[in-house]
């Protein structure tokens, strides 16, 4: 097996034995994006120069005998929208073209610390606003499984990266499911961590309330890895949670035999694609055949939660993104008379439909008259949703679900029709209007080929139990 194939856990015991270099590693990585990429798109920019360079500082750091981190001299692909010293950040927008940021995101630095290997700034949908890697400025990503197909989104870059093996770990961001849900349709793992675990200092903001840094792998192991470095509170983040970080990756192969798993029935209606149901169907049967307990539960506000998501999430995207002005980074559209008109000038041109139709929805959420009937009552009703999901976990451990209701759809599907578009995040909302971790792992493919992933959800900061669960099934699987 090539090395790029290989995941971060078998690289890093390799390194350890000096069996291979770091270089050697980066130089597949790179290959393989110069081979393949032009047909995925999964890349905003490729690091290859920088990324040899520290390929070279970690090799030498072995061969001088001193200890390595796990991910040290691994490449890793960093989403478009979380900012690198140095490095141009455009969260797939026009209207960030020409911006190089000052400054290292929190997660970028501990990444730096622990000498993980960055390659590139992934695709993604603009300002992270798509379940499709549609709308980027930079042009459409395409699925590894089926290049007729979209990736999944907003995090398709990273997904599709993985994926087609032109990296070893990515880092995405999860808004609505935007890791989860490309995950499942690239056939990787995606990681959504609990809401403040992981820092989201130096992540460009779309929704704050929602937005969460999480990691795209290959396999389980990798993302326990993964987010052990990543995760601890940073006071430079208001939102960080100051909770102990236990070893992941050491809980992985505990027992699931007194594991009480939940299978919501609200997950399971009409809309589901039928060889998506069946796939997830033999699952359960994989986990009672490995001892668990499977039950039953209700959440019976979930039917609300696409519409209480799409008022909360476009209300603080039109808020965060009234920063983009011309003024203070990014493009400045020319030929306004005005400030007033350069300002217009500049939105108009910088911004894709889709990024303003959630503005102009936003605004209108929180405009006077408006902003008790929707904006205040999606606050009550996410209070709701929470507490259905804080009923369930008194009674099961975890919830299982699928992670989208079908398989990968085909390019400019749904392009037409936001409303079919917003739905392919039906199974992955409400664990971001709650808070709560999830992750998607690959479950099995359609007849057709295409990936299938399966979502689980837990506790509050109960990602070691949500690792190990995902853990028992891959392995079982495997």
């Amino acid at each position: 097996m090539k090395l790029n194939e290989l995941t971060s856990h078998e690289l890093n015991s390799l390194l350890k034995k000096k069996e291979i270099s770091s270089v050697e590693i980066t130089k597949e990585v790179l290959n393989q994006i110069d081979k393949e990429d032009k047909g995925i798109n999964a890349f905003i920019s490729v690091l290859g120069e920088s990324a040899l360079k520290q390929a070279e500082e970690v090799d030498k750091k072995i061969k001088r005998g001193q200890e390595i981190s796990p991910v040290a001299g691994i490449p890793i692909v960093i989403k478009d929208n979380i900012n690198m010293i140095d490095v141009p950040t455009t969260c797939g927008s026009k209207i960030l073209s020409g911006y190089i940021s000052p400054y290292d995101a929190t997660i970028i630095s501990k990444l730096k610390s622990a000498d993980a290997v960055f390659i590139g700034k992934s695709n993604m949908d603009e300002f992270a606003m798509g379940s499709s890697t549609e709308t980027s400025y930079y042009g459409i990503t395409h699925n590894p499984c089926d290049k007729e197909c979209i990736p999944g989104g907003s995090s398709g870059g990273s997904a599709a990266s993985v994926a087609a093996n032109e990296t070893i770990l990515a880092i995405g961001s999860d808004t609505g499911g935007s890791i989860r849900q490309p995950a499942s349709l690239c056939g990787v793992v995606g990681l959504k961590p609990t809401y403040g675990l992981v820092s989201r200092f130096g992540l460009v903001a779309f929704a704050s309330s929602l937005d969460q840094i999480g990691t795209i792998t290959k396999d389980v192991h990798d993302s326990a890895v993964l987010l052990k470095i990543i995760a601890g509170h940073d006071p430079k983040d208001s939102t960080s949670a100051m909770v102990n970080i236990p070893d992941y990756e050491n809980s992985l192969n505990e027992d699931i035999k007194d594991l009480k798993i939940g299978i919501p029935e609200e997950y399971f209606g009409d809309g589901m694609d039928n060889e998506v149901r069946a796939l997830i169907t033999k699952a359960i049967e994989k986990f009672k055949e490995a001892g668990a307990s499977i039950q039953k539960i209700s959440l019976p506000h979930t039917e609300y939660a696409v519409a209480d998501y799409y008022i909360i999430a476009t209300a603080e995207a039109s808020a965060n993104l009234a920063r983009y002005d011309g003024v203070r980074f990014g493009m400045r559209a020319k030929g306004g008379e005005n400030l007033i008109e350069m300002y217009q000038k500049t939105r108009k041109e910088g911004f894709g439909m889709e990024v303003k139709r959630r503005i102009m929805l936003g605004t209108y959420v929180l405009s006077s008259g408006y902003y008790d009937a929707y904006y205040l009552k999606a606050q009550k009703v996410r209070t709701l949703i929470k507490q259905d999901f804080d009923t369930a976990f008194k009674s099961v451990n975890v919830i299982l679900t699928p992670t989208s209701p079908t398989p990968a759809f085909k390019i400019g599907e749904k392009t037409s029709n936001p409303l079919h578009m917003y739905l392919s995040d039906i199974f992955t909302i409400s664990a971001n209007l709650a808070g709560i971790p999830g992750i998607s792992i690959p479950c099995g493919k359609t007849s057709s080929g295409l990936p299938v992933g399966l979502q689980l959800l837990g506790k509050h900061f109960d990602e070691t139990t949500v690792l190990r669960t995902a853990h028992k099934y891959e392995q079982a699987n495997i």
